[in-house]
């Protein structure tokens, strides 16, 4: 009981900067779509044009730091398993970076030697955007050495205390989710610097953000699904209780 109502207690606050990072989020992606149609795919930055294959994949997979919270790890960890046992039956080669312990306790039963790294927040008080932009700048890195080909973040959207969307999100090759490209009325944009080298700039900046939001959203929903996963154990609790009752007498 006193779980549920410390988890009710942070909820509030993690779901409005959950809903607060939505429209920046959904807006920076816009932003790159209507950029992105400008230039040629010659001219695109490598993080937009990827490498020409998909023989390696990187799962950046986020999950919350602590158990205790119903299904909501798993349900992610599994949305994950799945789509790597999917990859390694076509082929692929697949890498994985944890984000937050749980998924790493999950998924290294299955997954130990393709893990390439993990990453634990349990010592941040508050999720912040300097950590989404040091997870950024560690999957930027890899990409860059050649490490993979294709990344894929690992996430659950938050809807409501009741209900938690595990999703997953291409990071890189960056791209834009279907209908973010916006009709402008047909004006025509002059851009200063050049389309490419403003997209250099920004999809680096649009990875951190949408891991970001990422984080919120599991921050979020992990505080959901904690309440609902206490209240129903602080039921059953009092149904064993009165059952035992019961038999005593």
């Amino acid at each position: 009981k006193a779980m549920q109502m410390v988890a009710a207690a942070k909820l509030r606050r993690a779901q409005e900067a959950a809903e607060a990072a939505r429209p920046y989020s959904e807006r920076m992606a816009a932003v790159m779509a209507n950029i992105g149609a400008a230039v040629s795919a010659a001219d695109a930055p490598a993080l937009m044009a990827g490498t020409g294959k998909d023989d390696v994949h990187l799962l950046v997979v986020a999950t919350a730091e602590r158990g205790l919270c119903g299904g909501f790890n798993t349900q992610i960890a599994r949305l994950a398993r799945e789509h790597a046992r999917r990859l390694i039956a076509e082929g692929k080669t697949v890498k994985i970076i944890t984000v937050g312990k749980k998924g790493y306790d999950i998924l290294r039963r299955d997954f130990a030697d393709r893990i390439v790294d993990r990453v634990e927040l349990r010592d941040a008080k508050q999720v912040g955007f300097v950590h989404a932009d040091g997870i950024a700048k560690k999957v930027i890195a890899l990409f860059e050495e050649g490490g993979f080909d294709v990344a894929t973040l690992f996430y659950s959207r938050f809807r409501s205390v009741i209900s938690q969307v595990p999703t997953a999100q291409q990071l890189i090759p960056a791209s834009a989710p279907e209908g973010e490209v916006k009709d402008n009325g047909g004006a025509v944009y002059e851009y200063e610097p050049e389309a490419g080298e403003i997209l250099s700039d920004l999809i680096p900046r649009n990875i951190a953000v949408q891991i970001f939001r990422a984080l919120l959203e599991n921050a979020a929903g992990e505080m959901g699904a904690k309440m609902t996963a206490m209240d129903n154990a602080t039921r059953n609790a009092g149904d064993m209780i009165n059952k035992l009752s019961i038999t005593y007498n």
